[in-house]
């Protein structure tokens, strides 16, 4: 399919894209408290004629923007929230614009923005009669505690869907198709009895001991478990004062492993160390499920399309100025960092991306068969309907996400992948409007690749854990 117009459409709105991210970037948000952020894309749908719909899954900043009629359903999704103690300015030093504020280190401000460009650019294809179908913006929060999607999979917003398309900003353009670990978020409180920790220890029951034996009862789980799965866990609270017995401590927890079967299984058994370390200390245990995603599932047939028009629409437009200052942020950078982040790439293609400081160019999938140590809820989504997703060069070749340097090119240079990704999702939308083989191949490998019914990992009555990010 010819996507020129489409992609005239994404570099007409390229002036407002980019100053949306920017805004989003100068005003960074914690998960579940997007407020500014999701207004923002929320409203430019909302003003373009779509129909919003706020506050699913019970979280004041998700939502979604639908517009079209009939199927096939395409939605794209979107995320705008920020990482706690990342503020940085656009500067290739560490320099925060508010010590210990917020900052998108992991690029989410262009994340949502990209979206909203594509979807805009499907409904000026369904307005001028290019095409015909449905297009559905989510607007999902938080998922750096991955709990937007999650609550919004349990309340069915993705359940009319005949595909689901995003993207992600990154140091390379290819499609992203490694599995990921499933998860789940908990955490575990004990309650003791406060007594004068010289005076009087023998009347205190501690708090902090049982947390203390819980982590350490989950050391020894670490050999039982399979070699993917991952246990890690914090203190939030171990008690005030170091002479009052706490009455009161907490640990949390993260249980992440491959498949959700494995993830719950290894949740169950450390729900019994945790009873255990009450029964040793005399305390009691109360249990906070967080959030539980699944383990993504890449659909071929949907990837193969995202490369296709990754390379029709690209290279990303890097200009010298851009790629000066990329080089003043990799000179931060150790040379094991970027070792580290391309050691995944086939040998013909990690010189070359070595030796580049921005790498525009869209690359076939480098992490097909592959367990990639991290979880996202796009997991979800894609257990729910045939899901596909790219990364897209954001950042210089090596930059880890969650860091300075991600944050100062997300506010830099990174806007231009954010329209380059407008672009690729504008794209794939159409070809699943005009393609009925497309729409059918995705959906037949979903149904054989996909090992069962979705089932949402939330306990009956969890609520979103606003907490976690105040």
């Amino acid at each position: 399919m010819n996507h020129n117009e489409t992609f005239e459409t994404v570099e007409s709105l390229e002036a407002e894209l980019v100053s949306l991210a920017e805004s989003l970037w100068e005003t960074p948000e914690l998960g579940l408290h997007e407020t500014e952020s999701a207004e923002s894309l929320s409203s430019v749908l909302r003003d373009a004629g779509f129909d919003v719909t706020e506050g699913i899954g019970g979280m004041p900043t998700a939502f979604s923007a639908t517009y079209g009629e009939g199927d096939p359903h395409v939605g794209i999704l979107g995320e705008y929230d920020a990482l706690p103690g990342l503020s940085q300015t656009v500067s290739s030093s560490r320099e925060p614009v508010e010590v210990g504020a917020p900052g998108h280190g992991c690029g989410h401000n262009l994340f949502g923005v990209a979206g909203v460009g594509a979807a805009l650019a499907a409904k000026r294809a369904i307005d001028d009669g290019r095409a015909e179908g449905t297009v559905t913006f989510f607007g999902c929060p938080a998922e750096e505690i991955l709990v937007g999607k999650v609550f919004m999979a349990r309340d069915g917003a993705f359940d009319d869907l005949d595909a689901a398309l995003t993207w992600h900003p990154s140091h390379l353009s290819a499609p992203f198709m490694a599995q990921t670990l499933a998860m789940n978020s908990v955490e575990y409180t004990f309650h003791g009895e406060s007594a004068h920790a010289a005076d009087s220890p023998q009347s205190g029951r501690s708090a902090l001991d049982a947390v203390e034996l819980l982590n350490t009862g989950s050391e020894f789980m670490r050999e039982h478990v399979s070699d993917d799965a991952r246990i890690h866990y914090t203190i939030p609270d171990g008690g005030g004062a170091p002479n009052v017995v706490p009455a009161e401590a907490t640990a949390w927890f993260y249980v992440r492993a491959p498949t959700r079967d494995e993830v719950d299984r290894i949740t169950d058994w450390l729900d019994d160390v945790a009873e255990g370390a009450a029964l040793m200390t005399q305390t009691t245990v109360s249990r906070r499920f967080h959030t539980g995603c699944y383990d993504y599932v890449a659909n071929h047939a949907l990837s193969d399309t995202l490369l296709e028009n990754m390379r029709l629409a690209g290279p990303i437009p890097y200009t010298d100025e851009d790629r000066e200052f990329a080089a003043e942020l990799r000179e931060t950078l150790s040379a094991e960092t970027i070792e580290a982040r391309t050691a995944q790439l086939p040998e013909e293609r990690r010189e070359a991306a070595r030796s580049s400081v921005l790498y525009p160019d869209a690359q076939p999938s480098y992490d097909v068969g592959t367990v990639l140590n991290g979880s996202t809820d796009v997991g979800d989504v894609s257990w729910i309907t045939p899901t596909a997703q790219f990364w897209a060069a954001s950042w210089p070749v090596g930059t880890p996400s969650h860091t300075w340097q991600a944050v100062a090119a997300n506010g830099s240079f990174g806007s231009k992948a954010a329209v380059y990704a407008a672009k690729v999702l504008a794209a794939t939308t159409l070809d699943l409007f005009s393609d009925e083989a497309l729409v059918a191949a995705a959906r037949e490998e979903f149904e054989a690749s996909v090992p069962g019914e979705y089932e949402t990992a939330l306990p009956e009555g969890t609520e979103p854990p606003f907490h976690l990010t105040l």
